[in-house]
C-alpha cells in the first residue's frame, strides 16, 4: 500500500523507456500525467489494463492527460508489449525498483496464502502543478479509463 497522500508532491522520477530515452516527471510540468504502474507485460490483467488505456487514450489526451506505463520489464519487453498491442504511450523499465519504491507500488503481497514482494497495481493522477490529484488502488483493468474519469469527477 503507498504511503503517498492525495493532495502532496509526486515524487520525482525518471527512468528510461521502451526505447532508452529518459522519461521524468520534469517533463510533464504544466501537462497531466497518468501514472500507472502494473505488474508484467503481456499477462492478461496487465494486457487488459494496458488496452483499456489504448483505447480510452484519445479521451485522455482530450482532458489534458499524458499516459506513462511503469513496470520491471525490461526495454526489449515493454518495445514487444508495444508493438503486440499498439500502446500510443511510454512504457518506462524500472528494472531496479526505484521509481516503484518511490511511488509505495512495490510491496508484500499475499496470492494462495504466500507472501511475496511485487508490485501493487496502483495509478497516480497528477496534475499541471506536480501534486496527486487522485489514487487508484483497486484498479479495474479493464474499465480503468471510465474508473479514472470518474474518480476526477468525484472532486
Amino acid at each position: 500500500m503507498t504511503n503517498i497522500k492525495e493532495g502532496t508532491k509526486a515524487p520525482a522520477f525518471s527512468g528510461k523507456n521502451q526505447i532508452g530515452e529518459i522519461i521524468s516527471l520534469e517533463q510533464f510540468k504544466g501537462k497531466k500525467l497518468i501514472l500507472y504502474f502494473y505488474p508484467k507485460d503481456n499477462t492478461p490483467g496487465c494486457t487488459a489494463e494496458a488496452c483499456d488505456l489504448r483505447d480510452g487514450y484519445e479521451e485522455l489526451l482530450g482532458k489534458g492527460f499524458e499516459v506513462v506505463g511503469v513496470s520491471p520489464d525490461n526495454e526489449k519487453s515493454h518495445q514487444n508489449f508495444i508493438e503486440k498491442y499498439s500502446l500510443p504511450f511510454d512504457l518506462i523499465a524500472d528494472t531496479d525498483k526505484t521509481i516503484m519504491k518511490a511511488y509505495g507500488a512495490w510491496g508484500l503481497k499475499k496470492m494462495y496464502g504466500k507472501e511475496y514482494e511485487g508490485v501493487l497495481r496502483t495509478t497516480f493522477i497528477i496534475d499541471e502543478k506536480g501534486t496527486i490529484e487522485k489514487i487508484v488502488t483497486k484498479v479495474d483493468t479493464k474499465a480503468h479509463v471510465k474508473q479514472i474519469l470518474s474518480a476526477l469527477e468525484k472532486n
